[in-house]
């Protein structure tokens, strides 16, 4: 048996990057796998490919930032497959992650803190029935090692991401009696294809590479699934190539 058999799980952002690389190994490890993003055909693409390598995936369009997309999204996981439970908060908008902060508005910062960590608010509202009805839900957000070391010029978004760190370490708490585990994920991985052509430069680590989303990302979170997590909560796991060696977490 694969270790996420007989659970259902929802993963944000997954028709790219770690989102796609986390669904695909979630459906190999036996999950049913709702795959969330905005783009059809591109999330065609990734069921396409779940389906042909013999696991389950249900493709449905949503707009992270709107509340109403997400609420119906998760009702219709719930309706197909009986349940949730694994969310994994993984979308962000790649478009408006940069900015000096002196040149920082306010427009933008919304933006980052709606796709950031209001939307993995709702996300975590909307399926929290069906996690706690679960018994053993698991939550992983994504946050970033842009916030923990104030890495340049990713203002908004760091901004954005420390308040997923907050959201996590609360609700790890709250929801923790009803056998919900709530931890981040902070990658540094080779999916800086939008941010290179806004003219952003791509962080280093002391390994001398990016994380690939299927070998070093996609497990970690894997990982945080599994009933091998089940006894931690509330806390940051960092595949970031010792990026954040010395830095405080």
């Amino acid at each position: 048996m694969g270790r996420l058999e007989g659970k259902v799980a929802i993963v944000t952002g997954a028709s790219r990057g770690i989102g796609r690389a986390t669904a695909k190994l979630f459906a190999a490890e036996g999950a049913k796998v709702a795959v969330l993003s905005r783009t059809a055909e591109s999330i065609a693409k990734v069921v396409a490919d779940i389906e042909a390598a013999g696991g389950i995936a249900l493709g449905i369009s949503c707009d992270i930032s709107n509340g109403q997309q997400i609420e119906a999204a998760v009702a219709q996981v719930a309706a197909e497959y009986g349940g949730v439970d694994i969310l994994v908060n993984n979308a962000f908008d790649p478009s408006v992650v940069s900015s000096p902060i002196i040149d920082l508005s306010i427009e933008q910062l919304q933006r980052n803190f709606d796709t950031g960590p209001i939307a993995h608010l709702r996300m975590m509202q909307a399926c929290f029935p069906y996690l706690k009805a679960s018994g053993a839900g698991r939550i992983i957000n994504f946050a970033s090692v842009a916030g923990v070391i104030g890495m340049v010029p990713y203002g908004p978004y760091a901004m954005a991401k420390e308040a997923i760190r907050a959201l996590t370490r609360v609700a790890a708490r709250e929801w923790g009696a009803y056998g919900i585990t709530v931890n981040n994920v902070l990658p540094v991985a080779n999916t800086y294809e939008e941010m290179t052509e806004a003219g952003v430069p791509a962080p280093s680590t002391p390994l001398r590479r990016l994380g690939d989303p299927e070998e070093d990302v996609a497990p970690v979170v894997l990982f945080l699934a599994s009933r091998d997590a089940q006894f931690l909560t509330g806390y940051n796991l960092s595949p970031d190539g010792g990026m954040m060696i010395d830095s405080a977490r």
